[in-house]
């Protein structure tokens, strides 16, 4: 296990370099896009749970208008969202940028999908998920990504760490860009995103 972590955590880091600079101009043609599109800014920051726990910043592509009500609060999701937006989405193009957190050792290419949700709102099961680096794609999103519900999230997330190998990752690296090209499983049943978490207590 410890090779593979290694060889997972080098192997990771190299392809990241290589990816950010052959994109590099697709990544500066996208940024003036969204600049044109959407204003500004040009990326979308927020904090994710990390491996143990350790909270970091994500970086992915702007895909939304910041529209807001007459109270300052901003509208849902599907008001704001874009047909660019939507086409950078069903891509996965708005992830391009998550490669800078690969380089830094924040993500790796593959593992449970870091979420914003912090370990206490998860019980004792559902926590083990956050053992391991956390992922732009796992096998929670070849197995349903959206289209599924949270308790079977957790459920795929926590069989990836019990099994992983170097031979299940390029498994799902693969199925990754075939569901992409597809555009399989990027929205839940009922909305544009997921559901949000309502969190459960530890026992």
């Amino acid at each position: 296990m410890k090779s593979y972590l290694l060889f997972k955590l080098i192997s990771d880091k190299v392809f990241a370099f290589l990816f950010l600079t052959i994109l590099s101009p697709i990544i500066l043609f996208i940024c003036l896009l969204i600049r044109i599109k959407l204003g500004s800014p040009v990326f979308f920051k927020q904090k994710r749970a990390g491996f143990l726990g350790r909270n970091f910043t994500i970086v992915k592509f702007r895909t939304m208008k910041n529209i807001r009500d007459h109270n300052g609060n901003l509208l849902e999701e599907k008001f704001r969202l874009t047909p660019f937006g939507s086409f950078l989405r069903n891509y996965s193009l708005d992830e391009i940028p998550s490669l800078l957190n690969i380089l830094f050792g924040e993500l790796s290419f593959v593992g449970p999908r870091a979420l914003k949700y912090p370990a206490e709102m998860y019980n004792d099961y559902q926590v083990r998920r956050l053992e391991c680096r956390q992922g732009i794609t796992g096998w929670a999103q070849i197995n349903g990504r959206n289209s599924i519900s949270w308790d079977e999230k957790f459920n795929l997330d926590i069989w990836y760490l019990e099994n992983r190998n170097i031979f299940l990752d390029l498994k799902i690296l693969f199925l990754t860009i075939f569901k992409v090209i597809l555009k399989k499983d990027i929205n839940s049943n009922n909305s544009i995103s997921m559901p949000p978490f309502q969190g459960n207590k530890k026992f």
